[in-house]
This record gives C-alpha cells, sequence and structure tokens, in this order.
C-alpha cells in the first residue's frame, strides 16, 4: 500500500516533531556524559525516542534514517532488557551523538528539498560492533538474551490471531486533542508501537494511511483498537505514551467471544450500552460511574464491558449535533502554530510605523493651538498609547526564543572537542533560560562556537601542564547570559592559562601591526589582546582541526560587529581568560529620553539613567591633561560633554546652563553634559545605515513624533 501512501502532507509535522526529540536526546545524553552510565530513566526515553523516530521515519520511507535509528534502538533495547555491566559510556555517548548527527543532517537536506541520501552503512556497522561487544562483555553468566528487536517495513498491519493460554484481549480507544493536527499519522505511530507486542491487531478507521479525511474522523469519534497480545495493561499505556496530541487512553479488558465480535459487539446484548434519549448527560453518566462503583465492589474480575466506541448518545434538541455523554468539559490547552520569521519581522516593522506614527499624531502643532479644549482627546490618547504599549509587549514576546538549545549545542562542543584533543572539561551553564531576538540568536550561534573552541583548545591546559601548575586535573568552561539595559551579553569563562601578553606582542611586532615608534608598555592590556582579533593572526605554532590557522576570532568580531555588536576580551596570565559578546537590540521599541545638544537630538534608553542633576561650577574638577571630573555628594565622576565628544557646534560650555545626566552600567558611572531635556518617548531603534561609518556610542537612530531624525546613545560605548 506505500506506492498509494501520500506524505507530502506529512512532512512539515514529521521534521517538526522530530527536531524537538533530536534536540531533547542531545540534552539528555549530554546531561549524563559525566555519569558512569545512563540511568534506566534515560535509557527508558532514548529507546522510546528512536523508536518513535523508526516508525515516523519508515511511515515517510526515508530508509537509512529508519535503519540508523533501529540500530541505535536495538542497543539500548538490550541495556533495558539485559542490563550489562561493563558498558563504556563515554563510548555510547559518542554512538548516540553521531546518530543524532547523521538524522539530524539528513532532516536538513529533506527541510532544503534535497533526498535524504546519506550513507548510513559505516554507522550501522559501529553499532553492530558495539552491540556485539557490550553482548560478549556484559552479559552476566547463564544471562538470557532478550528477544532480537527485529525491524519490519511499515503496512496496514493485520497479524494472524495465534491465541494461548497467555494470551489478554483488550479494546482500546483513544481520544486526541481537537487541535491535533494529521490525527491519522499519530494513530498509525500508536500501531505501529502496539504492533511490537500484539498477537493480533485491528483498528478502526482502517483505511489511515491513505485516506487523509480519516485524521476528521478521528478527531470527532476517536480511534479504536482490538488488541490480541501477552501484556498487562500497564505495558499498553507505556507503548502508546500520552503527548501532545494523545488527550485520554481508555482500555477496556474483555473475553476472546467479545474480541471476536469486533467493533460492533455492544449490539447483541441487551446488558450492553443503549440509547438513551430522556435522561440527562448528567444523569447517564452518574448511572454509569455507580455502575462501575457497584463492580468493584463485587470485585468481579471483569471491567465494564462497554466498548470506547460505543459510549450512550444523548440529542439535546431536534436539530442539534449529538453528543458523547462521557464527554466532560475540559479546560483550555495551550495550542501551538508554527510562523514564517519574514512576516514576525513584517509585523515588528508595521508596530514601529505605528508607534512613530502615533508620535506624529500626538506631538502634532496644530494642537499647541491656545484655547483648545483636549481633555477628550487626551483620554483617547492614553488610551490609544496603553494598548499600542500592549501591543508591542506581546509582538515582542513572540520573537522571543530562549539561547538554551544555543547553549546546549556549545555543550556539545566542548565534548567533541574536548574527547579528541584529550582533555577532561566541565562545562556549566549559566542563565541559559534568558530570552533574546531569534534573529539575534542566529546571527551569535557561530560566533560563540568559535570562542568556545578557542576556550578549549587555546585556554584549557594539558591535564600534565594544569598539575603542574597546582590547578585540578579537570578544567572548566562557564557560559553565561543575561540581560542588561536592553543589551544581551554573552561571556564564555575558561580557567585555563590565560592569554599571554608578551607573545602576542612578539606576534604583532613580527606581522608589522606595532608601531614602531610605541613602546610595548605603551600598550594597555586590552589593546594587546584585541590583536588576536585581527585576521590572519594566530600564536598557536601548530595547525590543528580547531586553531592555528589565523582564522576564526576575525570572522567573530565580524559577525557580532555587523549586528551592532562587540567583542570585549580580558584575561589573567595562568589564572583564565574571558570573552564577552555585548549584542545591542538592532530593531526594537524602548523607553527612552530625548535630549538635545546644539541643534541634534539624541535618545537615552531610561534604564542607564541614574537621576538628573543641576551642578554649579565650583563642583567640577579640571585635571592638566583635559579630563574633568565633578564631586556629586561626596562622590567623584567622570564628564563628558556630549557636544564636545561629537564635536558639535553652538553646544552651551556652561555647565550650569545645561543638564547632567548620571548615566550606570554595570557599576560604572559617568556624568553626561546636554543642553536641554526634551521629554520621555517610546522609541523605535532603526539600524544606523551600513554605509555610514560606526561610531563609537551610538547604537542606532529613531525617527521622532516631529519627522526628525535622532542618534541613539550607547551607554557602555561612551564610557570605554
Amino acid at each position: 500500500m506505500a506506492e498509494e501512501f501520500n506524505t507530502d502532507g506529512m512532512l512539515d509535522m514529521y521534521l517538526f516533531e522530530n527536531e524537538q526529540l533530536l534536540e531533547q536526546l542531545q540534552e539528555r545524553v549530554l546531561e549524563q556524559k559525566d555519569a558512569d552510565c545512563f540511568d534506566e530513566d534515560s535509557i527508558n526515553e532514548i529507546f522510546r525516542t528512536m523508536h518513535t523516530i523508526k516508525g515516523s521515519s519508515g511511515i515517510m520511507m526515508f530508509d537509512n534514517i529508519t535503519a540508523v535509528s533501529h540500530k541505535l534502538e536495538d542497543i539500548f533495547y538490550y541495556l533495558r532488557e539485559s542490563k550489562p555491566e561493563n558498558v563504556p559510556h563515554l563510548d555510547l555517548v559518542e554512538h548516540v551523538l553521531e546518530v543524532e548527527d547523521f538524522i539530524s543532517n539528513e532532516l536538513e537536506k529533506i527541510r532544503n528539498g534535497s533526498p535524504a541520501d546519506g550513507d548510513s552503512s559505516e554507522i550501522i556497522a559501529g553499532l553492530d560492533k558495539f552491540l556485539e561487544m557490550i553482548k560478549n562483555g556484559g552479559v552476566k553468566e547463564g544471562g538470557k538474551e532478550p528477544p532480537e528487536n527485529v525491524h519490519e517495513e511499515p503496512k496496514q498491519f493485520y497479524i494472524a490471531p495465534v491465541a494461548t493460554s497467555a494470551s489478554r484481549f483488550y479494546k482500546i480507544y483513544l481520544t486526541f486533542f481537537p487541535e491535533t493536527e494529521m490525527a491519522n499519522v499519530h494513530a498509525y505511530k500508536t500501531v505501529y508501537a502496539l504492533k511490537e507486542i500484539a498477537e493480533d491487531l485491528l483498528y478502526s478507521p482502517e483505511d489511515i494511511i491513505s485516506d487523509e479525511s480519516s485524521a476528521q474522523k478521528i478527531i470527532e469519534d476517536g480511534f479504536r483498537i482490538l488488541l490480541q497480545a501477552q501484556c498487562t495493561e500497564e505495558d499498553i499505556r507505556k507503548a502508546i505514551g500520552i503527548g501532545y496530541d494523545i488527550e485520554k487512553v481508555d482500555i477496556f479488558e474483555c473475553k476472546a467471544e467479545e474480541f471476536l465480535q469486533g467493533f460492533d459487539f455492544g449490539e447483541q446484548d441487551e446488558s450492553k450500552a443503549v440509547i438513551d434519549l430522556e435522561s440527562s448527560v448528567e444523569e447517564i453518566e452518574s448511572k454509569a460511574e455507580a455502575k462501575q462503583e457497584a463492580a468493584e465492589e463485587a470485585k468481579k474480575p471483569e471491567k465494564p464491558k462497554i466498548a470506547p466506541g460505543d459510549f450512550v448518545i444523548k440529542s439535546k434538541e431536534p436539530g442539534k449535533a449529538k453528543k458523547l455523554a462521557k464527554d466532560r468539559n475540559k479546560g483550555e490547552k495551550a495550542s501551538f502554530i508554527s510562523v514564517n520569521v519574514k512576516k514576525m519581522d513584517q509585523l515588528m516593522d508595521l508596530i514601529g510605523e505605528l508607534v512613530i506614527s502615533e508620535s506624529v499624531v500626538l506631538q502634532n502643532p496644530d494642537l499647541k493651538v491656545p484655547g483648545l479644549n483636549l481633555d477628550r482627546f487626551n483620554k483617547a490618547a492614553s488610551q490609544l498609547s496603553k494598548i499600542s504599549t500592549d501591543l508591542q509587549d506581546v509582538i515582542m514576546s513572540m520573537r522571543m526564543v530562549s539561547l538554551s538549545n544555543t547553549f546546549q549545542k556549545m555543550n556539545r562542543i566542548v565534548f567533541d572537542v574536548s574527547r579528541k584533543l584529550g582533555k577532561d572539561i566541565e562545562f556549566e551553564m549559566v542563565g541559559e533560560q534568558t530570552e533574546v531576538d531569534k534573529n539575534i540568536i542566529e546571527k551569535i550561534s557561530d560566533p560563540l562556537m568559535h570562542i568556545v573552541r578557542n576556550s578549549v583548545d587555546h585556554g584549557i591546559e594539558e591535564k600534565a601542564e594544569r598539575l603542574e601548575s597546582g590547578k585540578p586535573e579537570k578544567g572548566k568552561v562557564i557560559l553565561s547570559a543575561k540581560t542588561e539595559a536592553g543589551k544581551v551579553w554573552i561571556s564564555v569563562t575558561d580557567d585555563g592559562k590565560g592569554l599571554d601578553r608578551e607573545k602576542i606582542l612578539a606576534k604583532a611586532r613580527k606581522q608589522g601591526i606595532l608601531d614602531d615608534n610605541k613602546p610595548d608598555e605603551a600598550y594597555t592590556d586590552k589593546e594587546v589582546y584585541q590583536f588576536i582579533t585581527l585576521p590572519g593572526f594566530s600564536t598557536n605554532e601548530e595547525v590543528t582541526e580547531y586553531s592555528g590557522r589565523g582564522v576564526g576570532m576575525d570572522v567573530v568580531v565580524q559577525n557580532i560587529q555587523s549586528i551592532g555588536g562587540t567583542l570585549d576580551i580580558e584575561s589573567t596570565a595562568g589564572m583564565g581568560s574571558t570573552m564577552s559578546l555585548k549584542i545591542p537590540l538592532t530593531l526594537a521599541i524602548i523607553d527612552g529620553i530625548v535630549l538635545e545638544t546644539g541643534k541634534s537630538s539624541f535618545v537615552l534608553e531610561t534604564g542607564v539613567i541614574k537621576e538628573f542633576v543641576r551642578v554649579k561650577e565650583d563642583m567640577m574638577i579640571y585635571e592638566p591633561n583635559g579630563d574633568e571630573y565633578i564631586m556629586i555628594r561626596g562622590e567623584c565622576f567622570p564628564v563628558l560633554r556630549l557636544g564636545k565628544w561629537y564635536g558639535l557646534k553652538e553646544y552651551c560650555e556652561s555647565v550650569e546652563d545645561g543638564v547632567m545626566l548620571i548615566l550606570e552600567v554595570e557599576e560604572q558611572k559617568v556624568c553626561l553634559l546636554v543642553d536641554r531635556l526634551i521629554g520621555e518617548q517610546e522609541i523605535v531603534v532603526k539600524p544606523i545605515p551600513s554605509y555610514i561609518k560606526k561610531v563609537k556610542g551610538l547604537s542606532g537612530c529613531t525617527q521622532l513624533g516631529d519627522g526628525s531624525i535622532a542618534l541613539i546613545l550607547d551607554a557602555v560605548g561612551l564610557m570605554e
């Protein structure tokens, strides 16, 4: 029947589900990579994951994915059943991740419209060899081998009944959530799972593979299964599982003769369910529950004989749809849909334009005509502002994605690189639940990968070197994230040998980077460490798979700068290094303070402004080198005159004529002198056009209510 099976409509669901499963699989495996072995829950979870991927891939006819997932399933089937000892854990972890990589690559090909033609033979051979090895060394003497985990090609299953004294008979009814897409595929996966334990198996509707309309029928009427097997009800529930698709599973054990009557077994016995048009739904349900309680008190062996598909039907009024009497009112369940990111970008742009238009309306000069009564207008404007603010919050939250998946990828990189380099490294993640814009996550993934690799390769020393310097044998890499003042801060810290200032200077001088007239001592540590981000600069004398080619850090800086970010490097010789990415939001709506200096308008984000201060000249301190400071309540702050900083004309030079803003970011403070404050306003942040050279202290621009352009100040850039 495979030739009649159209998979086109199922492809998106197949990709979505299996990508989610692979992410969960990788996360679980990496969580236990440092353990002595997988715990029982993990073994069962990995087995179920591979079983599900095998089944759905078999349905979609991706044979190479089916084969490799089935082979890994064999290994965990053996681990689950035989519980062998002396299983090399790290080797097993590598095998699982190798399979995960292979399937992920194949899914990416499928998503891009290419055939899934990867060769899995080498991976399968490795898994066979590993399975044979643990069988020889893991089964206790006299231990019984579990039955072989045999894979069969997917088809309409009908297994000839071979009932024995141990056989048991079940009638199963599955209820799917109303929002479940392609319920026929989910039903088929359930059948595929039960096939493993079935002696006889029938289901209704029967044409779930070839008839796509059966999906709606399953949603409305449920999916019914007749099962003959040598298992318990608990075994059936484990095989089926209850996830985001299946809402409820009803299982009724019955006698063989009832089983043979098929799905219409309830019509020949008066004691079975009848059509009741008189009683209310609540009365019918109460009678059914009372009958079941009475049966339990009498300790009767059989469960109620009402089949899940034969529930009593109550017609409330002529012309109204019939309703199952067993249905209960259920609480609302969260449902999700996939949306193209481009549509989200368009929506975000429209919200930005709406905010700008709102400012144009509310700041229209026509409203400043004397004598106008604007009470009603102001009330309506206030309501409009509230709605637009709520709308902004919702749209922004829709675009925000947790960094957890990106951090897990870094966890995988640390594991792979450390294994290949023979280093023992502990990886710690902090703040992985930090949410950032999806576009930012896509931009920082590659730079972050280079930085993490450098920490493992360049930073962490060999075991002997660490022991010699009095450090623990196991190195440590910490990946942390946080948001502050509208910025995303992501740091990679290692406890390795740190950067060698003298070695970097020698390499820089050799490449002609240094100024011949400037002594080495004149370069600050920060300036020296920035040399490693230059193209072709590498202090690694030996070229390895991961470093020594003079590429990597320059790519990191280019990618970060392309989204208006910066890379900050701190290092202590012999103690370790910290590399921090500071990434501004390139497109967002923020609360800002509009200010003016000379004839130019600027905006500062409200969160970085600690307070506004009017100062006197006698509070100022002037240094011979031109630096200025001010004493405010006994505390000394550096002063930055915005007009002088950017070389503007006609700005007020007297501190008494202007306004001093105290800015604070990460315990760093500076006083910013501006001419005047205009007011608070919601600001749509736009990136500075690429044809304009990057200017220190600016992070973007925006359009004000009067149509003029204002530059958005970057507080951190002003403090550097």
